[in-house]
């Protein structure tokens, strides 16, 4: 099947089936949106599960169907172009699963890729703890073999969807005294169990997709560590890869519909006369043209430097494009209807973390510069 003809496969379908109460839900959730209908989103994705259209680019034969790059990248931005809502089960679809699928056991692979597919249980992940933020191998939360079983306790924090989370991929501390990027490992823990607490953060936005985890004696089978115990940094950095995959294609389309409607916005309001804020829009057009071309140039790409500086430049754009919005808003910007955020609010609100969560601007550009690009290292205190 030739890419245009998958393309209109892809679109008809969403066409069809983004119809009856699931057409309610375009242009739902994403990031400081994960709250809107977030369960009739889990039953559209089942929905997609159903027919074939979850885990598009893993192999055959672990449920997926094995696409090439050029045909995922078609369906994510059909995907994104019909405003499907966004996906509530990516961490599990887009790190955890592929993880798996490199280096985890065939034990590992028959008991959880399946029920990835079929969107039976949703992921989150366990890196950031309040010491270590962009900072990951200064993490301290700790996990010893007792009995056949790992016993964690710790804490992490910014964890995205924990509070509907059924598993976590926990980075911790294995072999005592270990420093730095030496004696981490990759565990996979079951949530819902006495032995951890969640407890969501409210943002800035007045929604919590963010929490705080703590493990208190939790516990794991013994087999359910990926990898050998001591190989977490290098899981981590794998995973940490796996995000930055095609459905970035699908995200951009997101951007562009934003852009749109914040011009579209500007024009209504009168506020595209002015040259500077038409200017400035006109290169975020150009900027997101940039970062498509990027996105392409380095599909497939696991490691190097223009794979690094990809987050850096999203995240910049984004956040620029949410000043862009207040300013095309003008005066109005500044006040609320009874207290409530509208979409540009929001859109200006949680795009100032687009340059934190993830690994902050600053600390990706040290670590582009000492191990990417090879420079002196910068002075520790």
């Amino acid at each position: 099947m030739g890419p245009t003809r998958f393309r209109r496969e892809v679109a008809d379908w969403l066409a069809d089936n983004l119809t009856g109460e699931f057409a309610r839900l375009r242009g739902l959730g994403g990031p400081g949106r994960e709250h809107e209908e977030f369960e009739l989103r889990l039953a559209w994705e089942r929905h997609l599960a159903a027919a074939g259209w979850t885990c598009v680019g893993w192999p055959a034969e672990h449920g997926g169907r094995g696409l090439s790059l050029e045909d995922q990248v078609a369906f994510h931005e059909e995907y994104a172009a019909s405003g499907a809502p966004a996906r509530v089960n990516h961490i599990g679809e887009q790190l955890l699963g592929p993880t798996l699928i490199a280096f985890g056991t065939p034990e590992q692979q028959a008991r959880f890729l399946p029920k990835i597919v079929a969107v039976e249980e949703l992921w989150c992940q366990g890196y950031s703890e309040p010491g270590a933020g962009s900072d990951l191998a200064a993490v301290s939360t700790s996990a010893a073999l007792r009995d056949g079983e790992w016993v964690i306790n710790g804490q992490k924090i910014w964890t995205s969807l924990a509070h509907v989370a059924d598993w976590c991929f926990v980075v911790a501390r294995t072999e005592p005294g270990s420093q730095r990027h030496h004696g981490l490992s990759y565990l996979l823990v079951p949530l819902r169990q006495d032995g951890v607490t969640i407890r969501p953060i409210q943002q800035l936005t007045g929604t919590s997709e963010f929490n705080e985890v703590f493990f208190d004696d939790a516990r794991t089978a013994g087999n359910l560590v990926v990898g050998e115990p001591g190989d977490g940094w290098k899981i981590a950095m794998a995973t940490l890869g796996f995000e930055r995959g095609v459905s970035t294609l699908g995200q951009q389309i997101g951007f562009r519909r934003e852009l749109d409607d914040i011009t579209a916005e500007a024009q209504r309001l009168g506020t595209y006369d002015d040259p500077l804020l038409r200017a400035d829009l006109t290169r975020a057009r150009i900027g997101l043209r940039v970062l498509r071309a990027h996105a392409l140039r380095t599909l497939g790409q696991a490691a190097g430097p223009e794979v690094a500086v990809g987050k850096l430049l999203w995240a910049q754009w984004h956040r620029g494009l949410g000043e862009l919005a207040m300013r095309a808003r003008g005066a109005r910007s500044l006040t609320s209807d009874g207290g409530d955020l509208d979409e540009w609010q929001r859109l200006f609100l949680f795009t100032r973390a687009d340059t934190i969560y993830g690994g902050s601007d600053e600390i990706e550009r040290t670590i582009i510069a000492e191990r990417v690009l090879g420079l002196p290292r910068e002075a520790r205190p």
